[in-house]
């Protein structure tokens, strides 16, 4: 399950592009938010904390096995199957990509060991926002070059989505949608439409009896709680931990402290942690080797420093 520390990752690390798109959208950062903790939540949120690159963890975004089982039940969009996806020009090409989109992430997230152990099984949803394999015979090149690991493309698709749905529901005047309205919106985007008599009972239903409508604005008012504050952009920066600070094999306290660099010493920050925003990676010798993490809230600006600072904080 999603939670506030899951969405605080999320907008940590995707808030400066996701609100660089935003504008001419009735659209905020928590609404889309949501439809990622939505569609990819039980993914990211798990490989997240696995210490991976944050484009790793963008690849492994991929999801939805579901086969066609007959008329009305399973997958009724193309390709139905194995054999339906091979049938298309670089069907088996694309075939491969989502065999192996499949193995490579249920190596990380658990209840996928009965598809994998298929081999005529694949996913049918790419990137964190899931662009439906149904959009193959379209635009393959999105598929086949993989466009769905880059968060600007598959979040470019996500809103060409959101706002079809938001010109179906007669909402394409408005500048501004209220957490119910959008939460329509995001019904037709799973759908294809939206049953105003149904409410939020409609969508995808999970195996605890809710709708994909109802599960938006669940993961829609969990969001509006979360701050996510902005993380360190790279450059250098000044340690500012009284009693100095602890560099860190990897992101967190229970990683052992290689060392405690003085107050004032000056580093590079080269890239925030994938698994956890609160901690920085860093280069101490400018020379493009990495040394270790620490924790980014005892980090100031170096151009900012001042020396002599009464208010410098205790380390971590």
């Amino acid at each position: 399950m999603v939670s506030v520390d899951d969405i605080r990752w999320f907008k940590q690390q995707f808030r400066t592009q996701i609100e660089a798109a935003l504008p001419g959208t009735p659209f905020d950062v928590d609404m889309i938010a949501a439809i990622a903790c939505q569609e990819t939540g039980y993914i990211w949120s798990v490989i997240r904390k696995k210490n991976l690159p944050l484009d790793r963890i963008l690849a492994l975004c991929v999801g939805d096995t579901i086969d066609f089982q007959g008329p009305g039940k399973g997958r009724q969009a193309f390709p139905r199957n194995k054999a339906h996806l091979l049938g298309e020009p670089h069907g088996r090409e694309m075939f491969d990509i989502a065999r192996d989109g499949l193995e490579q992430m249920s190596a990380f997230v658990r209840g996928y060991e009965r598809a994998v152990a298929n081999p005529d099984k694949f996913c049918h949803g790419f990137g964190m926002f899931q662009r439906d394999l149904q959009f193959f015979k379209d635009d393959p090149h999105y598929f086949l070059e993989r466009r769905y690991e880059n968060f600007s493309d598959t979040l470019a698709q996500c809103l060409g989505e959101l706002e079809r749905g938001v010109r179906k529901l007669g909402f394409q005047s408005r500048t501004k949608l209220a957490d119910l309205e959008f939460c329509a919106v995001a019904i037709a985007y799973n759908t294809g439409g939206y049953n105003p008599a149904k409410g939020l009972k409609q969508g995808f239903k999970d195996d605890s009896g809710k709708f994909y409508g109802e599960q938006i604005f669940d993961f829609l008012t969990l969001s509006r709680t979360v701050d996510g504050a902005a993380v360190l952009a790279p450059g250098r920066y000044v340690v500012m931990a009284r009693g100095g600070l602890k560099l860190r094999g990897g992101p967190g306290t229970n990683f052992d402290s290689e060392r405690t660099l003085p107050p004032g010493t000056e580093i590079n920050v080269v890239e925030t942690s994938s698994q956890d925003p609160a901690w920085v990676r860093v280069d101490l010798e400018g020379d493009g080797l990495l040394d270790g993490y620490v924790f980014a809230s005892f980090l100031a600006p170096a151009q900012q420093h001042m020396a002599g600072r009464e208010d410098v904080p205790e380390p971590a």
